[in-house]
């Protein structure tokens, strides 16, 4: 594994995106010391999330395409999930970082508007969030779980705004181990 404050991290963010989630991963990565870049693939910087919120990426997918990052993390929201799941430049990223056997996740609606469509699953359990369930069944059918966070190998799928927190977690300690992601957990008083 390798040391935190040299980990990178990408989160894309697009008109509707969730911004508890988004938030929940970036705010996370940054406590365990992983740099994080938020970027839009809504064509600028200022995006309007799921519930209204104003967020400011750092700067737009196409600055990221030349770049690796040792984790891409995809939060959900609608329609935030369906743009960044049909942004061929960040699918193709994202299958690159796949074939490299790179840590990567999605939660809520992500699971299966972004991964699942393009083969980005793994070959184990799955979930996502309630009301796409019957959406993961027609593809992965038994493997579909309604367990708040799923690892399976290098891929990581979380429920909803109310695993964010989990997901992250489970994320870093991928990333840096189970030791930095409980360093990070005490303090944010997470049971």
């Amino acid at each position: 594994m390798a040391e935190a404050a040299k980990l990178t991290a990408l989160v894309p963010v697009a008109d509707g995106s969730e911004e508890i989630e988004t938030v929940c991963i970036v705010d996370t990565f940054v406590r365990a010391g992983i740099t994080v870049t938020l970027a839009s693939v809504s064509g600028q910087t200022t995006v309007k999330c799921s519930r209204g919120v104003m967020l400011n990426a750092d700067t737009l997918i196409a600055d990221c395409e030349a770049k690796e990052y040792d984790c891409i993390a995809v939060p959900g929201g609608m329609p935030g999930a369906k743009t960044i799941g049909e942004h061929e430049a960040f699918i193709a990223m994202l299958k690159k970082h796949k074939e490299a056997g790179k840590v990567y996740g999605a939660i809520c609606a992500a699971p299966a508007v972004v991964l699942m469509p393009h083969g980005l699953l793994g070959e184990g359990s799955a979930t996502s969030h309630p009301a796409f369930a019957d959406k993961m069944k027609e593809t992965i059918a038994e493997r579909y779980s309604e367990e708040r966070v799923i690892v399976d190998g290098k891929v990581v799928t979380s429920r909803g705004p109310g695993t964010a927190i989990e997901f992250a977690l489970t994320l870093i300690t991928l990333l840096a181990g189970a030791e930095k992601a409980e360093a990070v957990k005490g303090p944010m008083l997470v049971k």
